[in-house]
């Protein structure tokens, strides 16, 4: 018991010091105070530069298009050594139906691998037939989950489903003003070409996403997202959640499903 303790206390502290990196994210606009010591937030920063490191090669189901996360280096306060985020994998072990039929290899959605990390900031993409390299967003953004076409072979109602876009969750904007882009803002979700130079907002600007859940009936996704009706820059529990749905077979075919509150 003497040696499990101070493992875990270790364990809770890093925990405790990666939260705090998180809520604070990364400072996007000019920070300064007044005589009364009150912060006041001003100009955009014109050179926004993270240090930052590629994590790995990501392969997707076409042999050209290959892809790399990129997370934010930060360094420990108390010892100055760098540390950066890994990827994590959203999996499912509930399989819709038979399995001889459906079998996505335990992926949240069949013919997507879906990651997540910590301080998960850009994705580059690179075209094997091209030798050309670009970045999903031209500035730094803190990426909650990309969703990219899996190298596995899945299967939905006995056919082959391949998938030929991505689809990033993001904080991209400072919508709450306090001069960061931090898990305090508002969360949106794009749309992708294959190339990843084609970008398309899936979900109004004046929302915040919160959760998603799959459809293999009708091969949707649903997205749960609240709205930002006092247009203050916050998800707020007191304002209303909708429900939309996006066509995994097009995505340009989505709408609303539910509007209460």
């Amino acid at each position: 018991m003497k040696r499990i303790i101070p493992a875990l206390l270790i364990l809770l502290l890093f925990g405790c010091e990666k939260k705090k990196i998180a809520k604070k994210g990364f400072q996007v606009r000019e920070i300064t105070e007044n005589e009364e010591g009150k912060k006041i937030v001003g100009l955009p920063i014109d050179s926004l530069k993270l240090e930052t490191k590629p994590r790995n090669v990501l392969l997707t189901k076409n042999r050209n298009h290959r892809l790399t996360p990129i997370y934010k280096v930060n360094y420990n306060k108390k010892t100055g050594k760098p540390f950066t985020g890994s990827n994590a994998y959203h999996s499912s072990y509930g399989e819709y139906g038979d399995n001889d039929e459906n079998n996505w290899n335990h992926h949240f959605m069949p013919g997507f691998e879906a990651i997540y990390g910590y301080n998960f900031v850009n994705i580059s993409h690179f075209n094997n037939a091209t030798k050309e390299e670009n970045l999903f967003f031209e500035k730094p953004v803190l990426v909650k989950t990309f969703y990219y076409p899996a190298f596995s072979k899945d299967t939905l109602n006995n056919e082959p489903i391949e998938r030929d876009f991505y689809m990033v969750s993001t904080y991209d904007e400072d919508t709450n003003g306090d001069g960061y882009i931090n898990v305090r803002d508002l969360r949106r979700l794009y749309h992708f070409d294959l190339d990843a130079k084609q970008k398309t907002l899936l979900i109004p600007k004046n929302y915040s996403v919160m959760s998603s859940e799959y459809d293999p009936e009708n091969d949707y996704m649903y997205i749960f997202a609240r709205i930002d009706k006092n247009e203050n820059g916050k998800m707020e529990y007191k304002e209303a959640t909708h429900i939309f749905w996006i066509d995994l077979k097009d995505p340009n075919n989505r709408g609303l499903q539910y509007k209460g509150g």
